[in-house]
């Protein structure tokens, strides 16, 4: 029935491009100085979708002979999300700390900006920013991107598995195995 491979091992791939498609994404935006547009940062979340349903649906198809149960595939899209999430914070970390540390600054400043649109009071507002300067350095900014990862991969995940599941006869599943089994 199923190929004998671990689903860490089997969406490993998927997490590594979705990664590797964050970095690419976030590249372009800081090179284009759109790090703060926050209609671009949705689109993104479309992207990943995408490529979340896909990887979802390559470990069904090639690992699981076409059929997922909604748990199995819940889980392939978590795995695949702690993957992405885990790369995505690697390099959010070195372009913090290495590539642009000024990067946080100008963030800062964004969210001061939109503090004040809010109409907060100033007292509140300098207070508030005191606490986001002390917690926005790039480690904080790296282990939360993983935790914030893996949620919006679970809820993500949640939602596609209703598209992805597709549950086979156990009878035939189990001719089909034993069939595998002895050629």
């Amino acid at each position: 029935m199923e190929n004998k491979i671990l689903p860490w091992k089997a969406n490993l791939n998927a997490g590594i491009i979705l990664g590797l498609l964050g970095i690419i994404w976030t590249l372009t935006m800081w090179f284009l100085d759109l790090t703060t547009n926050k209609a671009l940062g949705w689109i993104f979340f479309i992207v990943l979708i995408i490529g979340l349903f896909i990887g979802i649906k390559t470990y069904r198809d090639k690992y699981l002979n076409g059929f997922i149960t909604y748990g199995k595939s819940l889980g392939a899209g978590v795995i695949i999300m702690l993957y992405y999430s885990i790369i995505s914070a690697i390099f959010t970390y070195i372009l913090y700390k290495f590539i642009d540390p000024n990067l946080t600054d100008k963030l800062l400043a964004v969210t001061e900006e939109q503090l004040f649109e809010r109409g907060m009071a100033e007292g509140i507002i300098e207070k508030s920013m005191q606490i986001q300067k002390k917690i926005m350095t790039p480690l904080v900014l790296s282990l939360g991107g993983i935790v914030n990862g893996v949620f919006i991969g679970t809820i993500f995940s949640l939602i596609i598995s209703l598209f992805t599941k597709k549950e086979g006869n156990p009878l035939i599943d189990e001719i089909i195995a034993e069939e595998e089994e002895s050629s």
